[in-house]
């Protein structure tokens, strides 16, 4: 078998007519930083047209809504539609792993040091208030429509973050790190607001459950079992308790990501001396057959130790992101943005209240909060944005902070029963969103520079 230059000798970049024909170009894909904004809306149109052909009739929500599954163990019993299983169960994944990034930026980003952190902190929550409060004015006295206020708050981190990978050429790194920054704070925001006004029905013995199995994981790790043997079930008992307690089971997902050790178990220096004590009693001629017990002894412990000299927040977040970016949130996209259009007033549907408070909030409401906080946060000389970036950029990454999807569409589940208004929230979710990518993309490509943002009167 030919191998590839320069890659390693692994199948999947072999010569072979199925590696190089179907596998390798999705590999390459996945290593693409815009592909996973690209998958989400291609997820985002399959369901459109999947909800609204002849051909497929009634399908779409006969299979997300109508079909369930039924697990009964006695102790244990779930009863859920297909939908609820990606949204409450596939999503837990997705939120452990946003919890691994919050976490790495707090520990090793941006986001540690206070005084950097404080002028994207201050947009962020700007970010989340404007547009609540555009929402709000707009529909005001309507209280099932009120419900939904937190929809425009929430930042699609992978479809900003893809945006910007794709006009982003000769702009600083600053730019990515600043939008990158507002966005992990939004989610914070996103979460704590989902657990503090979207919670229901509050059942405080499963709730003593799954915080039981979150504080047994977090003292686990703070003693430094290794196994997920042992994790995986703590994961699965806390994510049934949250699922029965009535606080949406995603929470348990990104305590999880915030309790996961970010640190490894053996330091450089300690690396450094297993490595060279396990090589110097590597046997000198392994082939021979008395040495092949002696020579897997010592492989496992230098793959152990190579392994724990990682720390489990960078081994989580590397096996979990593609998985999270390529197939849950696409699946989430399939499973949530489905409107039926056919024999529906468009007019009445896009210039309903709920519509226009989404749709304004993402994207005059994230301007004014993200870009006009920051701005006049660096202007009063109350922080400093990063180097190189300028008040163009800024207004720019207000924008793109406007593209409100994967959050948005799961707050806008949990805030309406009604059918009606979940599509006027989603709706209002799709014209928000593009309207707010787009003009980000063009103002931030083609947008006239501004010099460095200064104090006034500096």
């Amino acid at each position: 078998m030919t191998e590839m230059p320069n890659r390693p000798k692994n199948w999947i970049f072999s010569d072979r007519f199925l590696a190089r024909t179907f596998i390798l170009p999705v590999h390459q894909f996945t290593n693409v930083a815009a592909s996973s904004g690209v998958a989400l809306l291609g997820a985002a149109v399959a369901a459109m047209l999947w909800a609204n052909l002849d051909v497929f009739g009634d399908s779409y929500f006969a299979f997300w809504q109508d079909s369930y599954l039924d697990l009964d163990l006695g102790f244990v019993h779930l009863h859920e539609s297909v939908r609820d299983l990606v949204d409450d169960g596939l999503m837990a994944i997705f939120f452990f792993v946003m919890g691994l990034e919050i976490k790495r930026e707090m520990v090793l980003g941006e986001l540690r040091d206070p005084r950097k952190a404080v002028v994207p902190i201050a947009a962020a929550a700007g970010g989340m208030l404007i547009p609540a409060l555009i929402y709000f004015i707009l529909n005001a006295g309507d209280g099932p429509a009120l419900r939904g206020w937190g929809v425009p708050m929430a930042t699609d981190i992978a479809f900003a973050i893809g945006i910007l990978a794709l006009v982003g050429k000769g702009l600083p790194v600053g730019v990515r790190l600043f939008l990158l920054t507002v966005a992990i704070v939004d989610d914070v925001g996103a979460i704590l607001v989902i657990a503090l006004f979207y919670t229901q029905d509050l059942k405080l013995g499963y709730l003593t459950v799954g915080v039981g199995a979150l504080a047994v994981t977090f003292a686990a790790s703070r003693v430094n079992i290794r196994s997920l043997a042992f994790y995986i079930p703590m994961a699965l008992i806390a994510w049934y308790g949250f699922v029965e307690s009535g606080v949406h089971a995603t929470l348990a997902g990104v305590v999880l990501g915030l309790i996961t050790p970010a640190r490894p178990l053996y330091g450089a220096e300690e690396f450094d001396q297993g490595l060279r004590r396990v090589l110097d009693l590597y046997p000198t001629n392994p082939k021979e057959p008395e040495y092949q017990d002696k020579v897997e002894h010592e492989a496992l412990k230098l793959a152990s130790l190579a392994r724990e000299s990682v720390p489990p927040l960078w081994r989580l977040e590397r096996q979990l992101h593609k998985w999270s970016a390529f197939v849950i949130v696409p699946l989430f996209a399939l499973a949530n943005t489905g409107v039926r259009l056919a024999g529906a007033d468009l007019f009445t549907l896009g210039t309903s209240r709920v519509a226009e408070g989404v749709a304004l909030g993402l994207v005059f409401g994230k301007i004014i909060g993200v870009g006009g906080v920051a701005w006049l946060m660096a202007r009063l000389g109350l922080g400093r944005l990063p180097d190189g970036v300028t008040g163009r950029h800024v207004l720019g990454v207000g924008m793109l902070a406007g593209v409100g999807f994967t959050v948005a569409l799961f707050i806008t589940d949990l805030a309406f029963m009604d059918q009606m208004l979940l599509d006027r929230a989603k709706l209002g979710i799709f014209v928000g969103s593009i309207v707010a990518g787009v003009a980000g993309a063009l103002f931030l490509r083609f947008g006239s520079p501004h010099e460095q943002l200064e104090p006034a009167g500096d």
